[in-house]
């Protein structure tokens, strides 16, 4: 019980940066959740083959009300382009509802080594982002829609949001910066919600799962989590206005390439 409370009260600190994140560079916050959740539940006796995929669940479980958040504070600024938004919500659910199961037919190894190639890529993105100065025409629907479902299955298999994947996205397609995150923010509810509850009937009937574990979803870090980052989520939003991203995308930058060779090489 001691050593729950700890991960509780751990994943409440972890909530707060969490939070801020996903409001300030619209990355819904699960490449900080993953590497932790990777980190705490061992400590608590859950197998090594299933933290990977519990660490994933939980993280899309707690990216919900996070990206809800953070799109509410969006939204009153009139940051989402709700067209774009709706255009991309057919194929983000079908993609993100297919994660879990993807994820529950791959070993944890498999699983971990993705994430980390995955860390180590969107590090070099933030530090080289693609040149978004001449404006394109957003694809056809019909692109878009299996686009869209890419995403949102590569989102959901990653534990992630979609911003880190979305926004470059649509940027390049000539969507203002600020719009970009704020739609991100919004497709990122779809993403968390339908692919937290692939991995809930994923992993339903695994053997082995920890108490207090709903499928792939751990729910005493998942309280832990959304406790704090509900709040830190808008103060990102406001923060977005005056910090100096590119400093900031450059340190986030630094600690992926650190968190990423790590799981890589073990």
């Amino acid at each position: 019980m001691d050593s729950l409370l700890v991960i509780v009260v751990l994943c409440m600190l972890v909530g707060v940066v969490q939070g801020f994140l996903a409001g300030l560079l619209g990355i819904g916050g699960g490449i900080v959740l993953v590497p932790v959740f990777l980190l705490l539940l061992p400590h608590l006796n859950i197998p090594t083959e299933m933290a990977i995929h519990i660490a994933i669940g939980t993280s899309l479980g707690a990216i919900i009300l996070t990206s809800y958040s953070a799109a509410l504070g969006h939204r009153k600024r009139g940051n989402i382009s709700w067209p774009v938004a709706r255009a991309l919500l057919p194929g983000i659910i079908i993609g993100s509802i297919s994660g879990g199961f993807i994820a529950d037919g791959m070993s944890a190894e498999t699983l971990t080594r993705i994430f980390a190639i995955f860390l180590l890529l969107m590090a070099l993105k933030m530090v080289l982002p693609v040149n978004t100065s001449r404006e394109r025409p957003l694809p056809s629907p019909s692109i878009l829609f299996f686009s869209a479902m890419a995403i949102g299955a590569f989102s959901a298999l990653m534990g992630i949001g979609g911003g880190v994947i979305l926004v470059p996205f649509l940027t390049f397609f000539g969507l203002e910066m600020r719009k970009s995150i704020g739609c991100a923010a919004a497709a990122g509810i779809a993403v968390a919600l339908f692919g937290c509850l692939s991995y809930v009937i994923a992993g339903w009937n695994e053997p082995g799962l920890p108490q207090y574990a709903v499928g792939y979803v751990y729910l005493p870090a998942l309280f832990g989590v959304i406790a704090t980052a509900i709040f830190t989520a808008r103060l990102g939003v406001k923060a977005a206005a005056i910090l100096p991203i590119k400093l900031l995308k450059r340190i986030f930058a630094a600690f992926m390439t650190f968190i990423g060779l790590r799981l890589l090489l073990g």
